[in-house]
């Protein structure tokens, strides 16, 4: 589950700080005109004073972020699919648009810095072709052919599972792009959030990839 990572309440925390420890906070703030890159430095609830907002609705929204990861307990097929449309491809939806964003910045803000991850988002612009691509397939054809009883998938799965491998090859060069996701010393708070994010898309693709590969998939001998 995507946490904050202090025991402060969240309106009294630095705006940049949420930036970097709640991936998905940044398209709130750009969208509400909050500053979390240089003027990251004040609370949450002075910036929303600042710009006039309801901090008290902003918190809720941040709140809607915090996602749940646990999967069903013995679930029957229509409830693990339910799960993982809601959970990671309704996520990667948000998460993708929001990292290329911040990767076209980042790269061009800090092109001269010798750490700049010059080819991020196009990376990540190949990632998210692909992926929405592969949730596609699922969700108009795999997953309601499980639903109706699941006969034959064997050759559907397995070309899943293949492009499964290809999603984890992405991860590895997203990883490479970005030294493990650990932004350099004094980097500024999109940098940061960036790299956040990057780490986060990674963890959710390797449990979504989990849950269907070893929980789904097996159940129908592939």
């Amino acid at each position: 589950m995507s946490t904050l990572t202090t025991d402060h309440p969240i309106e009294q925390q630095a705006i940049g700080q949420i930036a970097v420890d709640l991936p998905g906070a940044t398209a709130i703030f750009r969208r509400l005109k909050l500053d979390f890159c240089c003027g990251g430095q004040i609370s949450l609830d002075e910036a929303c004073e600042r710009k006039g907002l309801d901090t008290i609705r902003v918190v809720a929204e941040l709140a809607g972020l915090q996602r749940n990861d646990t999967a069903p307990e013995s679930p029957d097929a229509a409830a693990l699919i339910d799960h993982i449309l809601t959970r990671y491809h309704a996520v990667h939806r948000e998460q993708l648009p929001e990292l290329v964003r911040m990767a076209r910045r980042v790269e061009a803000v800090h092109r001269d810095h010798p750490d700049a991850p010059h080819g991020l988002a196009e990376h990540l612009e190949l990632m998210e072709v692909e992926l929405l691509e592969h949730m596609e397939k699922e969700e108009q054809v795999l997953f309601p052919a499980i639903e109706d009883g699941g006969a034959g998938l064997e050759g559907p799965i397995t070309v899943m599972r293949d492009e499964h491998t290809g999603h984890g090859e992405h991860l590895e060069r997203l990883a490479a792009l970005t030294h493990d996701h650990t932004p350099p010393q004094g980097a500024c708070n999109t940098w940061r959030a960036l790299y956040a994010g990057t780490a986060q898309l990674t963890n959710d693709l390797i449990s979504h990839i989990h849950l269907e590969n070893n929980v789904l998939f097996t159940r129908y001998g592939a």
